[in-house]
């Protein structure tokens, strides 16, 4: 029996220790066609964790689900030009039906925008109709012509993209914030992941925004992921759709608009901050199984250990913890470990003879290695009381980390220095000139990630030309 752990080294070759976590984890596979992904049962249930969490805290503040179909006709994604022009390289166009051409060619969902205002426009007339807030939970398809990555850069991808509209500019901003909260509560309360938020730069917002907010991400290889964005689109989707209410002043006006999102990439979040040279380590908000329980036996003593660890497991789940035995024959106890470890599961609890006839079981922490003895009587408590001190642990070491990988040059060589040597997130002084972001990027690699919402300590000069600061930002590579 071969084994099924991860030969690659985090710190040796990290592209290649990723491709195996997602593989040999069960995440995923890949497709047939090139630069798409299936989605195996266990990242799937990875993505239901999340989504769960998210759908929750939408219906919590008034937004609704709805479905749109996944063929836009060209006219319509190309009402927005400056939207337009920015997907146009990505869009996947169907031109027949069978043998016949459709005439009009048909854009395949890159993202919802036009066609969900195309339909807003007509249930919207009056301020009674207004705020608007939906929901999809979908896929959208991009061709993606640099080098993919499952969950980080496919042509398709799960996500949920939300689309409100309002009566007023504030309350467009507001909702902006406030799902971009909703996104910072998922992301380091549930992922464990530490994030910077603020707004993108101009030459970085989403096409067609009046503005953009993000969350970035720090992962473990010194590159900056996008985790989620929230736009402010002013009124420049509702103007050319003519999304228009009818005011409690009688009067005729153009509708406010907000749209955001997160996808699948958190995923790949996960596996980039947590994971180890022996695969996954998942926090356990999200983990699809919590508790694995694997019975430890000789053939005499088979029918004793696997009754106590059913019951140690119907236990766990009556407190609402996720807890899975794995009782299958034919493979050693050693080569469960590994898969289950490889998988990420946060706690393992092995149980034996002698652990039965002492009335306790030993729990294995998947984060930290170490073996905790607990009474029989104690099991839950002791399951409960590991959980929330396992997720508390991977956000203050993800967050060490982050801190210990912002750096702050003096200098532009400098600046040049740590972005080679070491990576990280950058923080430095910007004057706001589009040459000059661009001129870093070409020399460095590094873009502006966000500009934080916070200005503290501004430096004086900006990093690359010397002229007056602006802005504080931050930089880095990224996925």
């Amino acid at each position: 029996m071969s084994s099924p752990g991860i030969d690659a080294k985090r710190n040796e070759d990290f592209s290649e220790w990723y491709t195996q976590v997602v593989l040999k984890a069960g995440l995923a596979d890949y497709a047939p066609v090139k630069g798409f992904i299936v989605l195996r049962p266990y990242g799937y249930a990875i993505w239901e964790s999340i989504r769960d969490i998210l759908d929750r805290r939408f219906k919590e503040t008034g937004h609704q689900n709805a479905f749109l179909p996944v063929l836009i006709p060209e006219s319509l994604l190309s009402k927005e030009k400056e939207h337009f022009a920015g997907f146009t390289p990505e869009v996947f166009w169907v031109t027949k039906a069978g043998d016949t051409d459709i005439g009009e060619r048909l854009a395949l969902r890159p993202t919802s925008e036009t066609l969900a205002y195309s339909v807003f426009a007509k249930w919207i007339t009056s301020y009674r109709d207004l705020p608007l807030k939906i929901n999809f939970w979908n896929s959208a398809l991009r061709a993606e012509i640099k080098a993919t990555k499952p969950f980080i850069r496919t042509s398709e991808f799960l996500w949920q993209e939300g689309h409100t509209v309002h009566a007023t500019e504030e309350e467009a901003e507001q909702e902006v914030m406030m799902i971009l909260g909703i996104y910072r509560d998922l992301i380091e309360n549930y992922l464990a992941v530490p994030s910077l938020t603020g707004y993108k730069s101009d030459g970085e917002k989403f096409v067609g925004a009046k503005y953009t907010t993000t969350l970035e991400g720090l992962m473990a290889d010194g590159r900056a992921l996008q985790m989620g964005t929230s736009h402010h689109l002013g009124q420049n989707f509702s103007k050319p759709f003519e999304i228009k209410y009818l005011g409690k002043d009688t009067k005729e006006h153009f509708a406010w608009q907000t749209s955001w999102g997160v996808s699948w990439r958190l995923i790949g979040a996960l596996i980039m901050v947590h994971g180890d040279d022996k695969g996954l380590v998942l926090p356990p908000q999200v983990a699809p199984i919590q508790v694995v329980i694997v019975p430890i036996h000789k053939d005499k003593d088979a029918k004793l250990v696997k009754d106590r660890a059913a019951e140690i497991e119907s236990e766990l789940k009556r407190a609402g913890i996720r807890a899975y035995t794995d009782g299958r024959d034919g493979y050693t106890s050693g080569w469960k470990f590994n898969e289950w470890e490889m998988k990420g599961v946060p706690l393992r609890i092995n149980i034996g003879p002698r652990d039965i006839e002492k009335g306790q079981a030993e729990f294995v922490r998947r984060d930290t290695k170490e073996k905790i003895q607990s009474e029989r009587a104690e099991l839950v408590d002791t399951a409960n009381k590991l959980l929330a001190n396992i997720q508390e642990s991977l956000l203050s070491r993800a967050r060490a980390f982050l801190n210990e990988n912002t750096s702050r040059p003096d200098s532009y060589s400098e600046f040049k220095s740590i972005i080679e040597r070491r990576g990280g997130f950058v923080m430095a002084g910007w004057c706001e000139r589009e040459e000059c972001e661009e001129r870093i990027k070409q020399d460095t690699g590094a873009d502006i990630r966000v500009i934080p919402f916070e200005q503290k300590d501004k430096p004086a000069k900006c990093i690359y030309c010397g002229q007056e600061s602006k802005k504080t930002v931050i930089f880095a590579r990224a996925y």
